[in-house]
């Protein structure tokens, strides 16, 4: 299956609602309770907007997947164990469309991330993921995404990952957590 990508506008806010609440759905019934339960509204989507990048993947009119990319640091990631970079983004709220799982679209989404991110000048992406079989992180280890540390945040396990960017300067060498 083939996406284009852009960047979301207020009008995608629904669209984008109901996509996070679903795959939110699918993961309790699949999982069990856990903080990957959380809903969204349409207002805090809005939001969302304003404070990063919100990037859609669509295949005809149908937005299949979403993803947010943003220069400000997201609460639960600690910088201490990340490459210290001078231009890192933190990407969350990636989700793809329940019924398109598994067909390769979160990898495209993340192709695209790392061409807005090269475009921005950032010299890393950096996320975390649920330390639990509801997470995604071998998902992102797939991708070439480096795991960087293990952390309890709010009794929530996560896993950090980082994918440091091609031409990187480094502001100093190694990092804390496991490479």
């Amino acid at each position: 299956m083939r996406l284009t990508f852009r960047d979301a506008t207020l009008k995608d806010v629904p669209v984008i609602a109901a996509l996070h609440n679903a795959a939110a759905g699918a993961l309790t019934a699949r999982f069990g309770d856990g903080h990957w339960s959380s809903l969204v509204t349409e207002r805090g989507s809005a939001a969302s907007q304003r404070h990063a990048r919100v990037r859609v993947g669509k295949s005809g009119k149908r937005i299949l997947t979403v993803l947010r990319l943003a220069k400000k640091k997201p609460w639960a990631i600690d910088v201490s164990y990340f490459t210290p970079v001078k231009r890192p983004l933190y990407l969350t709220g990636m989700t793809v469309a329940v019924t398109h799982q598994g067909q390769g679209l979160g990898r495209l989404a993340l192709e695209d991330a790392i061409e807005v991110a090269r475009q921005w000048l950032a010299d890393a992406i950096r996320l975390d993921a649920f330390d639990a079989d509801a997470g995604a992180g071998s998902f992102y280890a797939k991708c070439g995404f480096l795991e960087r540390g293990r952390v309890l945040y709010k009794r929530d396990p996560l896993v950090y990952y980082e994918l440091l960017l091609a031409g990187l300067t480094p502001i100093a060498r190694g990092s804390r957590g496991a490479s």
